[in-house]
């Protein structure tokens, strides 16, 4: 255990050391789209296909735009779903050294508003087809993506295209000042599941870091190609869809709706997709109405944002013959930290990959260490603490909040909040958010380990427990299960059969059934919105009576 951790902190610096002046992501681009020129770039359930060569120079005639009608401008909104359009706006933006910054359209108006002030953006990209499909208002500021490439005439396309081939790849993201390796390359204003969202700012070399790291753990090449799904305000849509591609010479298909099963099937099979990235519950979904044959080139599944559960992972497997990658990341380290792997054989020798539970190992590059919550000493391992984690993909820090960020700093590590342990052999198990307890009559209850039981009493049928005042013991716990067939009583009774301690167990009156659970618009669970709503039901004492009537609805 120490010797692992000595050469995690080892290559975390050696990572660090490796960063050189002028690599950014708008030379990355243009090398690698050089390199592939006439090659398949990517795509949309729109039919749109582009190469290599016609990316770079749609990119290039954004960033021409953004350069002669927005010269002022440091940061750039996108207001896009995944698509070709969102992937060449935010291409855009940064060959024209701007820092694209894509907006949360599930989060609301306010939200988005509050991201538009924080970030002193004047300047929105967006598309009338999007909006009107989304029945969403055009911020103020607002130009379309129809408008800025659907206008261009002729000899403007042969320039862009002249330009993406032959200019010095040193000429792209000069902007108003020349970026460089630790240039914020993009405002990422996290889920805000459990808070305010707030402004994570990635750099180039964040990004770069996390690429280069993922590229080496799973051997992809030219005939790879990513089916994604995963809006661009998220981290890993950002990253893992729109850069890790385009800069490792892999082709990319897009499609807005990663709930859209048979469209995200069609997709893959058309394609012929190897690697595609969701969350257990869109696998899930994806294996109830997904055919196995449309599956059938995938190579890698990573999964992430919430827990996958044995049975989900079991299901998929059964079905596409596809084994489920769990993978940890944060918005923070830009995002991934760590993710099981296919495991590797060489002759005789064996190295495991994957172990069920566990998000994996931390990626090459990646140090993670786990330590005692109040003292910060180190533990051993198989003890659970506080996850610490660092690398050269950790963000610059929070956009205006020094003081923030400051809070989840120390000593170069960044504070991740979560309650995590690492196995003997370096396999990293996320245990519970530190912000995920409720103190319950002066303990401290762990709502993962209530929502483990509860999964397995419904035969893992979604559910989630959050805690709610109680005026004798400080918090009780409050249950919501998606399972109208099974009355609370049952329910209850199933989990008070289990081994948890009588003081996990919330009080019969405290589960309810619901039609769903809230969720983000990046798939993981809404815990600011599932408080919000068992309090609802708390609150209200015919609630659970309607609530029983959502099966015969």
């Amino acid at each position: 255990h120490e010797v692992r951790q000595a050469i995690q902190n080892l290559a975390s610096e050696d990572v660090e050391r490796r960063k050189t002046a002028g690599d950014t992501l708008a030379r990355r681009l243009v090398r690698s789209a050089r390199r592939n020129w006439g090659r398949f770039a990517m795509a949309d359930s729109t039919g749109r296909e582009l190469s290599y060569g016609r990316m770079l120079a749609g990119g290039a005639m954004v960033a021409r735009w953004i350069g002669r009608e927005r010269p002022g401008e440091r940061m750039i909104a996108v207001l896009l779903p995944p698509t070709v359009a969102g992937a060449l706006a935010n291409v855009g933006a940064t060959l024209a050294g701007r820092v694209p910054v894509n907006l949360n359209f599930t989060a609301g108006r306010e939200a988005m508003a509050a991201a538009v002030e924080r970030c002193g953006i004047r300047t929105v990209i967006s598309s009338r087809a999007f909006l009107a499909k989304a029945k969403l208002e055009a911020p103020a500021g607002t130009v379309f993506i129809e408008d800025i490439l659907g206008r261009a005439g002729k000899w403007e396309r042969l320039r862009a295209l002249a330009e993406a081939r032959l200019l010095p790849a040193a000429w792209f993201g000069r902007g108003a000042e020349r970026a460089t390796p630790d240039s914020p390359a993009t405002v990422m204003f996290s889920s805000g599941s459990t808070g305010v969202p707030k402004g994570v700012m990635l750099s180039h070399y964040n990004l770069l870091a996390n690429i280069e790291a993922i590229a080496q753990l799973f051997q992809v090449g030219r005939g790879d190609r990513i089916l994604g799904a995963l809006p661009f305000f998220h981290s890993f849509g950002f990253t893992v869809t729109i850069w890790f591609p385009l800069i490792t010479g892999l082709g990319v298909v897009y499609h807005a709706n990663p709930m859209d099963a048979k469209a995200i099937g069609e997709l893959t099979a058309r394609y012929k997709a190897t690697l595609l990235l969701a969350t257990p519950t869109f696998a899930a979904n994806y294996t109830r109405k997904c055919a196995r044959e449309d599956f059938a080139s995938l190579r890698y599944v990573l999964v992430g944002a919430e827990k996958l559960r044995q049975p989900v992972a079991a299901a998929f497997r059964e079905k596409f013959g596809v084994d489920l990658l769990e993978g940890y990341g944060l918005t923070e380290m830009a995002p991934v930290v760590a993710v099981n792997t296919p495991d590797a054989g060489a002759g005789k020798d064996k190295q495991t990959g994957t172990k069920a539970g566990s998000v994996g190992q931390p990626l090459p590059g990646v140090a993670a260490q786990i330590v005692d919550p109040g003292s910060f000493a180190p533990l051993a391992p198989n003890h659970d603490g506080l996850l610490l984690v660092k690398g050269s993909n950790r963000m610059l820090g929070y956009l205006d909040q020094p003081e923030r960020t400051a809070e989840v700093m120390r000593d170069g590590w960044y504070i991740t909040g979560d309650i995590a342990r690492i196995d003997d052999e370096g396999f990293l198990f996320i245990t519970d958010r530190l912000s995920r307890f409720s103190k319950i009559a002066g303990e401290m209850v762990p709502h993962i380990r209530v929502e483990e039981a509860l999964a397995a009493a419904l035969g893992d049928a979604p559910c989630a427990v959050t805690g709610i005042p109680d005026e004798q013991r400080g918090e009780r716990l409050a249950a919501l299960y998606v399972k109208p067939e099974m009355a609370p009583g049952e329910v209850w009774q199933r989990l008070a059969d289990t081994d948890l301690p009588r003081l996990w167990l919330p009080k019969r009156e405290n589960v309810y059934p619901v039609k769903e659970l809230p969720l983000l618009g990046t798939g993981k669970l809404d815990l600011r919105g599932l408080k919000a709503r068992a309090l609802e039901l708390a609150a209200a004492p015919d609630a659970r009576e309607s609530q029983r009537s959502v099966g015969a609805e």
